[in-house]
C-alpha cells in the first residue's frame, strides 16, 4: 500500500476523495456547467505517488489544497496534484461513463507531506509555480464548498478511515506539463508559508 508523510510518520490512506468543480473561475475556464450538487469521486490508494510523472501531452495538472482525516475530523493540510488524462475524460463525458480511466490511474494523485492544521482554516491559501511562474492560486473564500462542508457531505454516505485524504478541488490555471518541468507549491496561512512541496517531472517507471 502507498503512503504519505505526516509529522515524520507514515500514513496509509485507504482512499482519496476528490471534489470536482469547486471554483467558479475553473468551471468557466473549462467551459463546464456549474453543478447543482457537490461533485465527488474517488482515487484508490494505488493512484497515490510522491513523485510527478509524465503521462503524455494530454495529461493535465490540477493543484489542490488537501486535507488529512483522523478520528473523522480534518487533522492536517498538504498539497496535491490531481492529474487528468484529458482525452480519456472527454470520451467518458461524451459516453456518460465513469472517470476512472481519466482520474484514477496509477500516479494520478501526487501528494506532498502534510502538516498539522492549527488556527483559522479560512486563512488558508495555496500557490503553485510551474518553472518559476505562478500558475494557480487557491483561496479559501473562492471555494464553492468549504472543507468542513465537504467532510460532512462525504460522511453522509461514506465512512472515512484515519489517513484518508480529501482533495478539495482546483482553482483556475490548470495546464499541461512536460518532462523536466519543475513545480513548487506553497500552502499559506495568514500569508505565511506553512508547507512547501517541490516536484520535478520524471519519466513514468517501466514495469519489470
Amino acid at each position: 500500500m502507498n503512503h504519505i508523510w505526516f509529522e515524520k510518520r507514515s500514513v496509509t490512506p485507504s482512499k482519496i476523495i476528490c471534489v470536482g468543480r469547486n471554483y467558479a473561475a475553473h468551471i468557466k475556464e473549462l467551459d463546464n456547467e456549474t453543478p447543482d450538487r457537490m461533485v465527488l469521486f474517488n482515487k484508490p490508494n494505488s493512484a497515490l505517488s510522491p513523485s510527478l510523472y509524465y503521462f503524455g501531452d494530454k495529461c493535465r495538472f490540477e493543484g489542490e489544497l488537501c486535507f488529512l482525516i483522523e478520528k473523522t475530523k480534518i487533522a492536517a493540510v498538504g498539497f496535491g496534484l490531481d492529474l487528468t488524462k484529458v482525452d480519456e475524460q472527454e470520451i467518458a463525458k461524451e459516453k456518460g461513463l465513469p472517470w476512472e480511466r481519466a482520474k484514477a490511474f496509477d500516479g494520478s494523485a501526487v501528494l506532498g507531506e502534510f502538516v498539522p492544521l492549527r488556527g483559522d482554516i479560512s486563512a488558508l491559501e495555496m500557490k503553485l509555480y510551474q518553472n518559476g511562474a505562478l500558475v494557480q492560486h487557491a483561496e479559501y473564500e473562492l471555494m464553492l464548498h468549504k472543507p468542513r462542508e465537504i467532510l460532512q457531505e462525504v460522511q453522509s454516505f461514506m465512512q472515512l478511515s484515519d489517513g484518508d485524504v480529501i482533495m478539495s478541488g482546483t482553482p483556475k490555471g490548470v495546464g499541461y506539463y512536460k518532462l523536466g518541468d519543475t513545480f513548487k507549491a506553497q500552502i499559506l496561512m495568514h500569508g505565511k508559508v506553512i508547507n512547501e512541496t517541490e516536484l520535478t517531472v520524471k519519466p513514468f517507471p517501466k514495469s519489470t
